[in-house]
């Protein structure tokens, strides 16, 4: 007879623990992968994005919505692996307002109204980036990254948007994970 927790448990208990960090490690690296190219200083040289916190949040936010759009076409595993970047950058948001020295009292409202944002944008862009409407992109685009009503104003990150989801959608999922193939930052 063997005992609760003896040896035979033990073997599969430290399987799903290694697995589960190193999809962690996964998920942390795909994101820094994010951040880095959403750092891209051509998106500020070259696309006029202003270089200020919030139109930063905005870049990570539309790098990491076309990472989040792809991996969930791959079924339950890459909805899994979504949501777990969409974790990973929730509390790297959290992170940064704690870093700013924004209170522990102050945190819950600054990341409930950050999150009513990301989910906002998230929503906006998935579905003009699965309904095709190019329209409807820019003027989120336009909106939310340069302040501006002016459609037109968003129509060079709009065109990256759409070539990077296109590209991505084309590279194999394990691929994206390790070497995202986003488009190049062009006017």
């Amino acid at each position: 007879m063997q005992r609760r927790g003896g040896k035979g448990a033990v073997k599969p208990m430290f399987k799903t623990l290694f697995k589960r960090q190193s999809q962690d490690r996964q998920v942390q690296a795909l994101y820094a992968l994010a951040v880095e190219q959403a750092r891209q200083p051509d998106f500020y040289t070259h696309l006029g994005v202003a270089d200020r916190i919030d139109a930063r949040f905005e870049l990570y936010t539309l790098h990491v919505l076309l990472l989040f759009v792809r991996l969930k076409q791959e079924g339950e595993r890459g909805a899994d692996f979504a949501q777990k970047l969409f974790d990973a950058y929730v509390s790297s948001l959290d992170n940064v307002l704690r870093e700013l020295g924004v209170g522990d009292v102050s945190v819950g409202k600054k990341m409930r109204k950050l999150g009513e944002a990301l989910y906002g944008r998230m929503s906006a862009y998935e579905k003009a980036l699965r309904a095709g409407d190019r329209d409807g992109l820019q003027a989120s685009i336009a909106r939310n990254v340069f302040e501006s009503e002016d459609a037109a104003v968003g129509e060079a990150l709009t065109r990256y948007a759409v070539e990077s989801h296109d590209r991505l959608t084309r590279q194999p999922s394990a691929a994206v994970e390790k070497a995202p193939d986003w488009a190049k930052i062009a006017t």
